[in-house]
C-alpha cells in the first residue's frame, strides 16, 4: 500500500504549480498558510483579550464585594440603602435608617399563617415583649401575650411568632411593644425602664383555598391570605442583609432567569436598585467572560471563511488521500458532498480491494478524522454527517474473523500448480501465525493496563494481519484511560516486529486495534458528537476545538445549548440583519424569549456584526432589561398586594420557567429533525441501487 502525499508534504514547487492551475486550491492554500502562521499580533492588540481581562477583574471585584457584605466584614450599617432610597434609584418612599439603635421588623409568613415579630440592636439587660393581634373596631380582643428575654453581648435580638390561623376574615392590626430593663427584678416590678419601642402593622385577612382549589370540582386546602394595608415606610436593609440576598438573587437568575429573580426579590421587599445592580453585575460578568471566548472560537475574518466550493474541493481532496491510504476504491461519480445550513453531508461509496484492511466503521472513522482535522484548521465547526457504504463483491469481507482479508475482488486468481510448494508455504504461514499469537499473548501479560478481549491473526505471502479488541483495566477507564487505539497499535506492532524479525522478512505486519470502551469521538477525533436515537449509523460530528474555552463550549451541556442557540440565530438572522444594532438591543431587552445577553452575543456573532458593536448592543440591552425588570417587579408586587393576588406570584414564576424549558425543548427537537432529514441519504442509496442493483 503506497504512502499518501498530503498537501503539507508536497514540494513547494508542486504546490505552486497546482495552485496556478486550480484557483480553489490556491485560495485554500493561502487560507491554510494564514491559519498555520497564526496571528502575530500581541495579546493586548486583540480586542477580545482586554475585554476578557476586564470580565475577570469585574467578577473578582463583585465576588469580593458580596462576600465581604454577607460575612459582616463591612458592618451592619443601613446607610447604603438609606442613601439610595432618597435618590431616583428607589421609586418608593425613603426608608427608615436603623444604624445601631433598636428597631422592630414585622412581616407575615403565609405558609405557617404566622407573623414574625423581630427586634434588633437591643442593649444588654432584659427585654419584655408584649404583642397582640387586634381587630379594627373590634370590642372583644384577646389579651396580649407577654414574654421575657435575657440579652447579653452575644444575643442582641429577640423574635416571636403571632399566630393568625384561627382568625376570621376582616381588618386587623398586629402590635408589638418592647420594654427594656437592666435586670429581671426591674422587669417584673415595671421599674427603672431604660427604653421602650413599639411597632404596628395594619392588614386585611381573607380566607381562600390553595392547592387544587382553582380547578373546577376539585377542592383545595383552606388558606388565609394577608394583605398589608398600611406598613408605613420600610426599614432600610443592612449591608449584611443585602449581601445575603445578593447570593439568593444570583442563584435565582441562574436557575430561572432574570424574571424569576426579580419577582422573588420583589416579593421579599428587596429594594429595586439592589436587584438591578445584581442582575447587571451577572450580565456584565457573563458577557465579558463568555463572549470573548465565543469570539475566539467562532470568529473568522471574511477572507478566511470557506465557501461552498471550497468545502467541496477540500473534502474531495481528503477522500482521494484516504482512498490511497486505506486501500479502497471510491466511486467518485456517486460520492456526494453537500454543505447545508445545519450540517455538511458527506456520502462515500467504495469497493474493498486486496489492500483493504479495515471494515466500513473503521473506514468511516479514518475519513471522518481527516475531515475534522482539516475543518479544525480552517475553523469550520459545522456538524459533519459522514456516511460510507461498501459496494461490489468485496463487501462480503469479514474483518473481525479475517476471512477474505487481502483478497478483495481477486476472484479470478488462478490456483497454485505446485501443490508441494503450496503446503510448504501453508506450514510456514501457520508457524508465523503461532509465533505472532505467542507475542500477542505475552504483550498483554506484561501490560497490566490492558486486557485482550478478542484477536484475529491471518497471513498470506504478502501480509500478516493482526486485529485485536482490547479493554482497559483502569477503573473508570472511560474518563481516565488516555491512550489512543493508534498508540496501542504502534506499541504492539513494534513489539511483535522485534520479537519475530527473523521470520517477518518478506511480509508486511498490519496491526488493527480497537478499544472496547472507546467512543466515536475518541476514534474520529471529534469534539462533540450528536446521534439520531441510539444508532451509530446516523451521527453528526463537530471538529475538535483547542484551548480551555473551546473544550468547555464542546461539552454535552454547553454544546447542546450553543447548537440550539445557533439554530435560533439562523431563524432570527433575517431580523437581526435587517435591524442590526438596534434590533439586537431590542432582542436582548424583550423578556420571555430566552433573549439574555449571551444569546444576543451569539446572534451578533453569527450575523457577523463587529465585535464592539455586539458588545455595546448586548450591554445596553441587558442594562435596560435589568432596570426595567427590577422596577417593574416592584410595581407588580404592589399591584398583587393591592388586589389580593399574592398567590399568583409563584404561579407566574413556574409559568416562566416551564415556558423557557418547553421553548428550548421544542427548538432542540425541530433542529434535530432538520439536521437528520433523510432526503439526501435516500437519494444516495437509490443512486447506488440503480447503478449496482440491490
Amino acid at each position: 500500500m503506497g504512502e499518501v502525499v498530503s498537501g503539507e508534504d508536497m514540494p513547494k514547487e508542486q504546490l505552486d504549480s497546482d495552485s496556478k492551475s486550480d484557483p480553489l486550491l490556491k485560495e485554500l492554500n493561502e487560507i491554510r498558510r494564514r491559519r498555520t502562521d497564526g496571528d502575530s499580533r500581541s495579546v493586548f492588540a486583540k480586542k477580545e483579550n482586554p475585554v476578557l481581562l476586564m470580565g475577570i477583574a469585574y467578577g473578582i471585584l463583585y465576588g469580593a464585594l458580596i462576600l465581604s457584605m454577607s460575612s459582616g466584614l463591612l458592618g451592619q450599617s443601613t446607610s447604603l440603602d438609606h442613601s439610595a432610597s432618597s435618590t431616583f434609584l428607589d421609586i418608593g418612599d425613603e426608608c427608615d435608617e436603623i444604624d445601631e439603635k433598636p428597631w422592630i421588623h414585622i412581616f407575615p409568613n403565609e405558609d405557617d399563617e404566622q407573623f414574625s415579630l423581630n427586634a434588633y440592636n437591643l442593649p444588654t439587660g432584659v427585654a419584655m415583649l408584649e404583642y397582640n393581634i387586634l381587630e379594627t373596631g373590634g370590642q372583644d380582643n384577646p389579651p396580649a401575650t407577654q414574654v421575657e428575654r435575657i440579652l447579653d453581648d452575644e444575643v442582641n435580638r429577640v423574635n416571636e411568632k403571632a399566630d393568625y390561623s384561627t382568625l376570621d376574615e376582616g381588618k386587623y392590626s398586629v402590635v408589638l411593644t418592647v420594654e427594656l430593663y437592666n435586670n429581671s427584678e426591674d422587669a417584673n416590678n415595671k421599674t427603672n425602664l431604660t427604653d421602650s419601642l413599639s411597632e404596628s402593622l395594619d392588614f386585611e385577612l381573607k380566607i381562600g383555598t390553595r392547592g387544587g382549589g382553582f380547578i373546577p370540582f376539585i377542592g383545595g386546602e383552606e388558606h388565609r391570605d394577608v394583605r398589608i394595608t398600611d406598613s408605613g415606610p420600610r426599614s432600610c436593609w443592612s449591608v449584611q442583609e443585602l449581601g445575603n440576598w445578593g447570593y439568593i438573587l444570583l442563584v435565582a437568575e441562574l436557575g430561572g432567569g432574570r424574571e424569576t429573580a426579580m419577582l422573588a426579590g420583589g416579593a421579599a421587599g428587596i429594594p429595586a436598585w439592589w436587584m438591578a445592580f445584581n442582575s447587571l453585575s451577572l450580565s456584565v460578568f457573563s458577557l465579558l467572560i463568555i463572549y470573548p471566548i465565543m469570539y475566539k472560537v467562532y470568529h473568522q475574518e471574511s477572507d478566511d471563511i470557506l465557501s461552498r466550493n471550497h468545502i467541496i474541493r477540500l473534502v474531495d481532496d481528503i477522500i482521494t488521500r484516504c482512498e490511497r491510504r486505506l486501500g479502497i476504491e471510491v466511486d467518485h461519480d456517486l460520492a456526494k458532498v453537500e454543505p447545508r445550513d445545519l450540517s455538511i453531508d458527506i456520502m462515500v461509496p467504495y469497493k474493498n480491494t486486496e489492500n483493504t484492511l479495515s471494515d466500513s466503521k473503521s473506514i468511516r472513522d479514518e475519513i471522518l478524522r481527516e475531515v475534522l482535522e482539516e475543518f479544525a484548521l480552517f475553523r469550520v465547526f459545522k456538524p459533519v454527517q459522514l456516511t460510507v457504504r461498501t459496494i461490489g463483491s468485496g463487501q462480503a469481507i469479514d474483518f473481525d474473523s479475517g476471512v477474505g482479508v487481502g483478497v478483495g475482488d481477486r476472484d479470478d486468481e488462478a490456483p497454485p500448480e505446485n501443490y508441494a510448494s503450496f503446503f510448504e508455504e501453508l506450514h510456514s504461514l501457520s508457524r508465523i501465525e503461532d509465533e505472532v499469537r505467542d507475542s500477542l499473548d505475552l504483550f498483554f501479560v506484561r501490560d497490566k493496563t490492558l486486557e485482550l478481549q478478542n484477536a484475529v491473526i491471518t497471513s498470506d505471502d504478502r501480509i500478516v494481519f493482526v486485529s485485536i479488541i482490547f479493554k482497559p483495566t483502569t477503573r473508570l477507564a472511560f474518563f481516565r484511560f488516555k491512550r489512543q487505539a493508534s498508540e496501542v497499535e504502534d506499541e504492539l506492532r513494534k513489539y511483535i516486529s522485534e520479537r519475530n524479525q527473523d521470520i517477518l522478512t518478506s511480509q508486511d505486519l498490519i496491526v488493527k486495534a480497537r478499544n472496547q470502551v472507546s467512543t466515536l469521538a475518541d476514534r474520529s477525533g471529534a469534539g462533540r458528537v450528536e446521534r439520531k436515537g441510539n444508532k451509530d449509523e446516523r451521527i453528526a460530528a463537530v471538529a475538535r476545538q483547542d484551548g480551555f474555552g473551546g473544550r468547555m463550549l464542546q461539552t454535552k451541556f454547553l454544546g447542546d445549548i450553543l447548537s440550539t442557540v445557533e439554530y435560533t440565530a439562523n431563524e432570527k438572522r433575517e431580523m437581526i440583519n435587517k435591524w442590526g444594532f438596534w434590533g439586537l438591543i431590542v432582542f436582548v431587552w424583550i423578556p420571555f424569549m430566552a433573549s439574555g445577553v449571551l444569546v444576543g452575543a451569539m446572534l451578533g456573532l453569527l450575523s457577523r456584526m463587529k465585535f464592539m458593536r455586539v458588545l455595546v448592543a448586548t450591554m445596553v440591552g441587558g442594562f435596560i432589561a435589568s432596570i426595567t425588570w427590577a422596577y417593574t417587579a416592584e410595581g407588580i408586587i404592589k399591584i398583587m398586594h393591592k388586589y389580593k393576588l399574592e398567590a399568583v406570584i409563584p404561579i407566574m414564576i413556574i409559568v416562566f420557567i416551564l415556558g423557557a424549558i418547553l421553548h428550548i425543548r421544542s427548538t432542540k427537537i425541530r433542529r434535530q429533525t432538520e439536521l437528520f432529514e433523510d432526503t439526501l441519504l435516500d437519494n444516495f442509496h437509490n443512486d447506488i441501487k440503480e447503478k449496482y442493483g440491490s
